[in-house]
């Protein structure tokens, strides 16, 4: 076992040993997708929901990938079951075109898209303490409902968060709210879960839609619409959501005080969003 296990194309060793072929298109092009997600008991959370996004995600890129689901499961447990104990791990993997000399156009069918992986021991943020933000104007491509590997608004845009102090940056396409730099964003106001509808400006979150869903078992109503930056600064509660940190509450955009209106129900989604989360990675 290794404290940071790596996988690529079936083999698996020590992450910081393991290597990539220069021709991955992965390297060239950020031509490929990825996931990530938290496993606690060597269970990986809410696999099916990261599964299903995958495939999409390679339809939607037309990337021939042909390992079926289960196979896919096992493959990705081999590297969990690689790793020495923690209480929670962070897995990823990605999934490029393939290894081919550069090109833009893609290669023939005979090149085999990879598959990478990693698990390293992760610390999940504590959800009683709250996130500062500040807020970018979203400068992304229009594919963002694909889980690309093409990330440099983001990086840029949250390094702009570490510079200002905060955790994340809220982006907006003029005074549209669309989503943080790697989460999902939400509000509540009076009594209603808002956030913006799963199209092709935000990254359909697996956060997001379990959020949704705790939402409504629990008597709080839902809208999939989108919402202003006014709306945003005003909101009664603000929810940051990944599956790195779950479900987070928002105290600044742009060190102005945001929130604090509706303790009660965004304490209430947060608590069941961590006992979904242990639930279901309980042996």
């Amino acid at each position: 076992m290794w404290k940071n296990v790596g996988y690529y194309n079936g083999e698996i060793g020590p992450l910081e040993e393991m290597k990539v072929p220069m021709n991955d298109r992965a390297l060239y092009f950020g031509d490929g997708i990825y996931e990530a997600t938290c496993v606690a008991n060597r269970v990986p959370f809410a696999i099916e929901d990261h599964l299903d996004r995958m495939y999409n995600s390679l339809r939607l890129l037309e990337i021939p990938f042909k390992m079926e689901r289960e196979k896919m499961k096992a493959e990705l447990q081999k590297v969990i079951d690689a790793a020495e104990d923690a209480p929670v791990h962070f897995l990823y993997w990605q999934i490029s075109r393939g290894v081919a000399p550069r090109n833009h156009v893609f290669p023939g069918a005979e090149v085999e898209p990879t598959l990478m992986a990693y698990v390293k021991p992760h610390a999940m943020k504590s959800m009683e303490k709250p996130y500062r933000l500040i807020s970018l104007e979203d400068n992304r491509f229009k594919l963002c409902n694909i889980k690309t590997l093409n990330l440099i608004p983001s990086v840029l845009a949250n390094q702009r968060a570490l510079e200002a102090g905060c955790d994340e940056a809220v982006l907006h396409r003029g005074s549209r709210v669309t989503e943080c730099a790697h989460s999902n964003i939400s509000i509540l106001k009076d009594g209603v879960l808002r956030t913006a509808p799963t199209d092709e400006l935000i990254l359909p979150g697996i956060t997001r839609k379990h959020l949704l869903a705790l939402a409504k078992e629990n008597g709080i109503p839902t809208l999939e619409e989108p919402f202003s930056m006014v709306e945003l600064m005003n909101a009664d509660e603000i929810i940051v959501t990944s599956s790195s940190a779950l479900c987070m509450k928002v105290e600044s955009i742009d060190h102005i005080p945001v929130g604090g209106k509706d303790p009660r129900r965004i304490k209430l989604l947060q608590d069941a969003y961590l006992a979904k989360f242990q639930r279901e990675t309980r042996k």
